[in-house]
């Protein structure tokens, strides 16, 4: 099962009734952060999850709706006894622009490691699940983010019998081990079946509409994307600062055909994305303008 909240669905600056852009999902015991924007700490705690256990918080760029909540969430985490090492991902300039928020928040109990991405579409692997990222067109250098759970097929007890696999080696096999013993080598697709369905949720926001999006939210579960605009007469606003307007992004989901898509980091004169929906479902029927805190738990399909 996967966890997934919006916590902030705003851009630009915070609203009373809107922070600004952040995600966070839980997984398998892990915690992942995507964005910081200031105010992600109050929402966080009104969603009544905790900023101590977050273990990767991913950056699309360094505007400062995005990564201004930064300091507070350290200084918190840190006041927390927080002691295990937080992983940071972002575009090229990460090490630059954490060590000047930092100032404010010199002294932490935890270390903090900075991976910058280098290529265009990058993936990073983690326990259990992996991380990709691809660039998209924003009038700085903005990355879009999947978060991806492979699913292994299930054990074949019979196969392991019939080849005769030592018991012991079962549940190495399972976790994807390749085990050379005895002079024979095991490897796992002697005893799982085929991969099933995993998890898949695909993120951006700050960007104009790109072919990198639709080929990396191809098979999402969960579809979200920057709705900055509903107004109909502000798409040459949107295409002059690189932003999507709501309807451009229904026209993504349709063409991946996601199964669902929450818009999210609206415009500050947005007040009420929710009014302009109805046109949005005409391009594409299961869109959500989402609100703070919209929260979805994902499970794994049934064989």
């Amino acid at each position: 099962m996967l966890d997934v909240c919006l916590l902030g669905t705003g851009g630009m600056m915070p609203l009373p009734y809107r922070w600004l852009t952040s995600l966070m999902m839980r997984y398998n015991g892990k915690s992942i952060l995507i964005d910081c924007g200031e105010g992600t700490q109050i929402a966080m705690k009104e969603k009544g999850w905790s900023p101590k256990p977050i273990d990767i918080i991913c950056f699309t760029h360094y505007h400062a709706d995005h990564i201004s909540g930064l300091p507070g969430m350290l200084l918190t985490m840190g006041n927390a006894e927080r002691t295990e090492p937080l992983q940071l991902i972002g575009p090229k300039g990460l090490h630059k622009v954490v060590s000047a928020l930092r100032v404010i928040a010199p002294e932490l109990p935890f270390e903090i490691q900075c991976t910058e991405i280098t290529e265009g579409c990058q993936s990073f692997s983690f326990e259990g699940f992996r991380i990709e990222a691809f660039k998209v067109n924003h009038n700085v250098l903005c990355y879009g983010y999947n978060m991806v759970i492979d699913r292994v097929g299930r054990f074949d007890k019979d196969r392991a019998l019939e080849q005769q696999i030592p018991m012991p080696l079962w549940g190495r096999l399972q976790k994807g081990e390749t085990i050379e013993q005895d002079g024979r080598i095991y490897t796992p697709d002697m005893v799982l079946g085929a991969d099933r369905k995993g998890l898949k949720v695909t993120y951006c926001t700050d960007t104009r509409p790109t072919e990198s999006i639709v080929q990396n939210a191809a098979g999402a579960d969960l579809l979200i994307l920057e709705g900055m605009y509903g107004e109909p007469d502000k798409l040459a606003k949107a295409k002059e600062y690189k932003h999507m307007t709501m309807y451009e992004a229904a026209r993504i989901a349709r063409e991946v055909q996601a199964p669902q898509l929450w818009l999210t980091h609206y415009s500050p004169s947005l007040t009420h994305p929710e009014e302009y929906i109805g046109e949005v479902r005409k391009i594409f029927a299961n869109a959500v303008a989402a609100k703070d805190g919209r929260t979805i738990e994902l499970i794994f399909e049934e064989d």
